[in-house]
Formats: structure tokens, C-alpha cells, sequence
């Protein structure tokens, strides 16, 4: 099978090694890139990894570029993943160090995750470890969708202290639960995707969302 092309955005917060062997490792030929003048033709798929804060990362991408690049290249309809921060900066704003307007492909909000769990007692924060996927009550599968070899129950591995809130239940594609509460895990409207947790970091099923991407 021949390699399938990906664009991996480098706004020069986090490391992408990881990101780009797992891509490789399923198939990708992977092209970085870290300014958006380097990009001549919209790619056939595109990738935003990140860690760190959502101000910083939106800084980062507008001083590179790139936010009128994701925005142009979501109006193309072609398929896009964000990963962690990368999925957070889809949304209208962040809450991270007051609100910072994100990149309004998805609405909604990223707020802190919960202090306390369910039982009121509080937990740690940042979230760390693996967790597991539960399918959203407005999904009735993962059919067709980034997700459609994975299966409720299988764990990721997730590092953060904020999460996305989408304004519309549709665009929950996963969620998964600490103590108790209920985390937006992934989103997903039409051809753009989102995971709060890590796929590249997350084993055999994090491999089987990244070979879903690469053939979509």
C-alpha cells in the first residue's frame, strides 16, 4: 500500500516526535512544517498536535500562520486532526489564563477540568493516566468516524487539566470519566477531529484511531 500523505503542524510548542513515528508507523508519509508559507497546496490530510497552554498555542499559530491555513484548509473538507491542545484550539475560546478566542471551527468552550469528582472529594489535577472511552448518550456508534475500530472500554492515555465542552451534544464523538465526572474525550464535525487524550501514546488502540485518520 502506498504511504499516505499527512501535514503535521510544528508551531514550536511540545515535541512532535512522538506524533510523527506513530503516523509513520501506520502508514503516513509525513511532512512538518513550521510556517505556513511553507505550505503552497492544501494537504490531503492535516495534522495540529500540542501540549501546553491554549493562549500560548494560539499566539504561536497566528505569529506562524497557520490559523488562517486550519481555516482555509476546514472550509477544503478534507480530514483534520487536533490532538490535546491541538483539539482544544477547534473551539470558540479558552478558558486557560481568561479567555483567549480559539480557532471556531467547533463551538464551544475549554474550561478547567473538575477540582472534586463526583463524590465531592477532591483529585488530582492535571488529569494523568489512562482512562477509559465511553460512547456520548447522542451517538448511537463510532461507524464512519476515526473511531470505528475502537470499542467502549478501551483505555488512552490522557495528560491535562483543561477539556473542550461543545455546545452541541452531536459533536461529542467520545467522552470518558474521572471519579465520577464526565470528560469530552473527542469531538468530531463532518471531516474535523479532535482527541483530548494522546493516540500516539496510547498503544495498539491509539494506533488503530491514527490508521482510521490515515484512511478517511
Amino acid at each position: 500500500m502506498n504511504a499516505r500523505p499527512v501535514t503535521v503542524i510544528d508551531y514550536g510548542i511540545g515535541n512532535l516526535l512522538n506524533v510523527v513515528r506513530a503516523l509513520q508507523h501506520c502508514g503516513a508519509d509525513v511532512t512538518v512544517v513550521d510556517q505556513a508559507s511553507q505550505v503552497q497546496a492544501l494537504p490531503e490530510r492535516l495534522v495540529l498536535p500540542g501540549v501546553g497552554a491554549f493562549n500560548d498555542g494560539m499566539l504561536e499559530l497566528k505569529a506562524r500562520g497557520f490559523d488562517d491555513l486550519v481555516k482555509r484548509y476546514a472550509d477544503a473538507q478534507r480530514p483534520f486532526l487536533g490532538i490535546c491542545v491541538g483539539a482544544q484550539m477547534l473551539f470558540d475560546v479558552g478558558e486557560e489564563f481568561g479567555d483567549t478566542p480559539g480557532l471556531g471551527l467547533i463551538p464551544g468552550r475549554v474550561q478547567p477540568v473538575s477540582a472534586f469528582g463526583a463524590d465531592g472529594l477532591p483529585h488530582r489535577i492535571p488529569h494523568i493516566g489512562w482512562s477509559a472511552l465511553t460512547l456520548p448518550p447522542a451517538r448511537g456508534g463510532w461507524e464512519g468516524t476515526i473511531l470505528k475500530r475502537a470499542q467502549p472500554g478501551e483505555p488512552m492515555y490522557f495528560v491535562h487539566s483543561f477539556a473542550p465542552m461543545p455546545t452541541h451534544e452531536e459533536h461529542r464523538l467520545a467522552d470518558t470519566s474521572y471519579d465520577g465526572v464526565r470528560i469530552c474525550a473527542a469531538v468530531a464535525r463532518d471531516h474535523i477531529y479532535g482527541c483530548q487524550f494522546h493516540p500516539e501514546r496510547s498503544s495498539v488502540h491509539g494506533l488503530s484511531i491514527l490508521s482510521a485518520f490515515l484512511e478517511l
